[in-house]
């Protein structure tokens, strides 16, 4: 196998077309949210969410990331946050919030296509992140320091032109974090491909399966939705559910799942690069995800109990 040719090079190529693709949208976004620092007005909507994010250890500056992840993919809150000056602790709550709710819509729209409803998915995961927020308000150690990103503060914003050259760096930080970890995972997913890996890890992972409550047929779904995410899972099941490999209850156990733990290498390398612990933000998904789908199996077996 020529390895540049067969993996390295249609990774690069990939990954180019779809940098420059969030870039389109996140770059717009964090130089919006700069303006909005700088001008006040994030300041300004503080004081009224204040109340509220306080339950979550968070300033009510930052809702504008927890909003912004519920709409658009995890690269946009991230910009964001890579756009404002916050403490380690806080960058951990935020990780995992955005990790659970983000792009909702799209995302949900796609799990509905196997059968469960949008807007089963789209609550379940905003009021997931809500819950996680403030269970990891309640647990984390009160200093845990500043994220490694953060090396501009707010005082040093003292001009439209100090804005947009802080603006600038940080643009060239995310373009280059964005690219190599997309790269990355294209490289990796296209190995796995090549030599039919996927499959043969989907029989060894069935011990995890039993674990998380999950059928054994589902394997090779949960391995792509791990590894790619769920709108390239989601047609995958779509495929899956037409051949009768996976049955409707099967998939439907596999979207609550993937809905608050999917696509852990890339999220999780998104956040392990600014500073946040690998175990908070993988660990807690993976408990999450365990809780979610036990407590639906066993509120389905109490309403058979009732018939």
């Amino acid at each position: 196998m020529n390895f540049s040719n067969k993996i390295i090079f249609p990774s690069l190529k990939k990954s180019l077309r779809t940098t420059i693709w969030l870039l389109k949208i996140i770059l717009p976004i964090s130089l919006l949210v700069r303006f909005l620092d700088y001008f006040g007005a994030l300041a300004f909507i503080a004081q009224f969410l204040d109340p509220v994010f306080v339950h979550l250890g968070l300033p009510g500056s930052t809702a504008i990331i927890f909003i912004t992840s519920i709409f658009l993919p995890l690269y946009a809150p991230l910009a964001i946050i890579m756009s404002m000056t916050v403490t380690l602790r806080e960058l951990t709550i935020l990780a995992l919030m955005c990790q659970i709710a983000h792009n909702l819509p799209v995302e949900s729209a796609i799990q509905s296509k196997t059968g469960t409803p949008f807007w089963s998915m789209f609550s379940l995961r905003v009021v997931v992140s809500i819950l996680v927020g403030m269970l990891l308000n309640l647990i984390l150690p009160a200093e845990m320091g500043m994220p490694i990103f953060a090396k501009v503060t707010a005082e040093a914003m003292t001009s439209v032109g100090v804005v947009l050259m802080a603006w600038l760096k940080s643009s060239a930080q995310m373009s280059l974090l964005i690219f190599t970890i997309i790269t990355v995972l294209n490289i990796i997913y296209n190995l796995l491909e090549h030599y039919n890996l996927i499959t043969k890890l989907s029989k060894a992972i069935e011990p995890v399966l039993r674990f998380f409550g999950l059928p054994a047929n589902t394997g090779f779904l949960w391995l792509i939705g791990y590894i790619v995410g769920l709108a390239y899972g989601g047609a995958m099941m779509i495929d899956q559910m037409s051949d009768g490999k996976v049955t409707k209850p099967d998939a439907e156990l596999l979207n609550y799942h993937l809905a608050v733990s999917h696509s852990v290498i890339e999220d999780n390398l998104l956040f392990v690069a600014l500073g946040v612990s690998i175990w908070w933000i993988l660990g807690v998904r993976l408990a999450v995800a365990w809780v979610v789908v036990w407590a639906l199996k066993m509120i389905g077996r109490r309403r058979l109990c009732l018939r």
